[in-house]
């Protein structure tokens, strides 16, 4: 099996962890032509793979899936009560100035223009990120985003409200920060939880595959494009 079809980066008898790499769907669409997906790729190997999370297409990093019922119940569960930990790394436009920070703002789908969502304080559900800047250059600033909701498009609504939206991405960002990057620059990271039998603490990390990484000088504070 090539990495390139399915990158594992754990699994035992209950439940498989993969790293989903950009531009691929998280489970499959409607039309025969999106049916490529990290839950179908999955599913051809470990056809009792069921999905417990979602990344957007463009979002990489890592993902869970359960391997059997007992499993999958757990697992929705641990997501539901908000006892996995995740977090995100992302490269956003602009300097931000303060070093951390949480945005708490409602988010609703907004349906004319869907798959977007917008926020809504009347209707829009409860959706809280904390971030933490880790290194800023001239004109744009990477970023550690720690999602305590899960909300459709919740970190790219998020950075954009507070005027930095992510690089490449093609919802939400302006031109100038849409073209600096090829692709979306928000990546999982890291992901923790229970094992959803042994309970025993478990974490996975993803390496990061944005296009812009920390110089050898980090302490700097600065980037340096890898592209």
């Amino acid at each position: 099996m090539s990495r390139k079809f399915l990158s594992i980066l754990y699994r035992d008898d209950e439940i498989i962890v993969v790293d989903k790499p950009s531009g691929l769907l998280s489970v499959p669409g409607v039309l025969a032509e999106r049916w490529d997906s990290m839950a179908t790729r999955v599913q051809s190997v470990l056809p009792t793979a069921r999905v417990v999370h979602r990344l957007d297409c463009a979002t990489s990093g890592v993902m869970v899936m359960a391997l059997t019922a007992q499993s999958h119940r757990e697992m929705n569960r641990q997501f539901r009560e908000r006892e996995v930990g995740k977090c995100y790394l992302a490269l956003a436009y602009g300097q931000i100035k303060q070093d951390t920070g949480t945005v708490n703002l409602p988010l609703i789908k907004d349906w004319p223009n869907r798959p977007k969502q917008k926020v809504c304080f009347e209707q829009g559900k409860e959706a809280i990120t904390h971030w933490q800047v880790l290194a800023r250059q001239q004109d744009y600033t990477y970023v550690e985003l720690t999602p305590i909701t899960g909300r459709s498009h919740q970190l790219r609504m998020h950075m954009k409200e507070i005027g930095h939206p992510l690089l490449g991405d093609d919802f939400y960002a302006p031109e100038p920060a849409l073209t600096m990057a090829k692709r979306l620059q928000l990546h999982a990271h890291r992901l923790h939880f229970k094992h959803p039998v042994t309970g025993i603490a478990m974490e996975f990390v993803a390496p990061t595959s944005l296009e812009f990484k920390l110089a050898p000088s980090a302490s700097s504070g600065y980037l340096q494009n890898t592209k």
